[in-house]
């Protein structure tokens, strides 16, 4: 009779767990990290592109050196701050995206500086770099949102009843987003 009853206990026990969510936190989980592995992709997209500008704007004569360098040390810091997708935490999203803020604004300076250079300017090489460079960066827009779709979706799933107790049972936690760099809010002044 014992018997009986823990192989019926654990029958219901499994189809409680079933009807808990379990599964479906473990696959929004795991569309998370895939969106998140796709926002990696495209910012190495981008880094792998900076030597290559970089060394297509030291061919114009009188180049400011002082850019070029803060460009290649904002690509090693971007670079070298790394996020497991296991600790997505709004902490460690915020470590990664200033450091990819500071590769951005110095890619900006980078941009506006060359347009003093009109042999840079009408360089293919450059040219084709800056189209690469500016596609990139859409490409980088488009795995931000859909990361974050992905986050709102699992976050609003480990908080939502019941599912939000079987998260804590299985320690589901909130994943971090991303969020608009400081200033964004305002319009860049543009002097001729």
């Amino acid at each position: 009779m014992k018997k009986l009853f823990t192989a019926i206990l654990v029958i219901v026990a499994a189809m409680s767990l079933s009807s808990c969510s379990y599964n479906s936190m473990v696959q929004m989980d795991e569309n998370v990290k895939a969106k998140w592995g796709v926002v990696q992709t495209q910012y190495q997209r981008r880094a792998d592109l900076i030597p290559n500008l970089v060394e297509a704007v030291k061919g114009a004569a009188n180049f400011e050196k002082s850019t070029l360098t803060d460009v290649i040390n904002a690509r090693a810091k971007a670079t070298s701050v790394q996020v497991d997708p296991s600790k997505l935490t709004p902490e460690s999203i915020k470590a990664f995206q200033a450091a990819q803020g500071q590769l951005s604004s110095a890619l900006g300076r980078l941009m506006v500086v060359s347009e003093n250079y009109p042999d840079l300017k009408t360089n293919q090489n450059f040219l084709g770099l800056q189209a690469q460079l500016e596609g990139t960066e859409n490409r980088i827009t488009v795995a931000r949102n859909d990361f974050n779709e992905a986050v709102q979706q699992y976050n609003t799933k480990i908080r939502s009843f019941p599912a939000n107790i079987t998260a804590k049972m299985f320690s589901f936690t909130e994943k971090g987003y991303f969020q608009a760099e400081a200033g964004s809010d305002r319009a860049p002044k543009v002097k001729f």
